[in-house]
């Protein structure tokens, strides 16, 4: 994958694009490595060049997202301004990265904000686009132990209603 065609990326001037990728840092990681954890300072973005990434939220992983496109980003929480990142980062399988630290990455945000405002917006998109996918999972979560009547048009809960004879 050649990053600069990230959605990220896309539209921006290649000067703006070079400047990104001379901060950037290639890692590799191996099978079950956590890139970050809840908490953890969020000091970092990634993009992802190979591999499978696990985001988790909530206890024992309540909530998951698998980072498994090449372009992908994740790590948000250093670029707008968290002090913590909010998920958990687990490496699937093998995983190589591009790194970015959030300090140099706001310099040169700061230095172009035409890019600077294109780069946010295009982020803002991959927000927006992974906030519509956990509504369907909620949704989908949430109506798994849902029925319909068979045309009475009511909503039957799957579990069993245990009265209480005491």
């Amino acid at each position: 994958m050649y990053i600069p065609q990230a959605d990220l990326f896309w539209g921006l001037k290649r000067d703006f694009v070079k400047a990104l990728m001379d901060i950037a840092e290639k890692e590799t990681y191996k099978k079950g490595h956590f890139i970050f954890h809840k908490g953890d300072p969020a000091t970092d973005f990634y993009i992802l060049i190979k591999g499978r990434v696990r985001l988790s939220i909530g206890e024992a992983g309540g909530v998951t997202y698998t980072v498994d496109h090449a372009g992908e980003a994740f790590g948000w929480s250093s670029l707008i301004d968290r002090d913590v990142y909010s998920a958990t980062g687990e490496c699937l399988g093998e995983t190589i990265l591009q790194k970015f630290n959030k300090n140099k990455v706001h310099s040169i945000l700061e230095k172009d904000p035409v890019n600077g405002l294109i780069f946010f917006k295009r982020f803002a998109g991959t927000i927006g686009s992974r906030l519509l996918w956990s509504y369907n999972m909620l949704t989908a979560s949430s109506q798994a132990g849902i029925s319909p009547s068979l045309g009475t048009e009511q909503i039957q809960k799957s579990e069993a209603i245990v009265e209480d004879t005491t």
